[in-house]
């Protein structure tokens, strides 16, 4: 389902990769405690990108597969396409890119 959404302007279509939900002795770790932490996600689909005010495009710097860092919960907007999560977020909002 997500190969057939694509985001507008500079959004991103990233899948969240899942953390552990519990530490090495056990403990088990509350979405809450999560919250403003920097976490991974893989790039599942991005817009065209934006446009200056004289109409020149400024095009995207991430790509589809790449592996972004973001804050969870912080600026991305939840949505589910299918029976899948993803978050969809504006390019500016993500913190960096891994390299391959």
């Amino acid at each position: 389902m997500a190969e057939m959404a694509k985001p507008l302007g500079d959004r991103v279509l990233i899948k969240e990769q899942k953390q552990e939900e519990k530490t090495s002795s056990g403990i088990i770790i509350s979405e809450s405690a999560m919250r403003g932490q920097a976490v991974w996600g893989e790039v599942i689909s991005v817009g065209d990108g934006i446009f200056t005010q004289t109409g020149d495009r400024i095009p995207m710097s991430v790509k589809i597969g790449d592996k972004v860092m973001y804050k969870k919960d912080m600026a991305g907007d939840p949505i589910k396409l299918g029976t899948e999560e993803y978050l969809v977020f504006r390019e500016h909002d993500l913190i960096m890119v891994a390299k391959s």
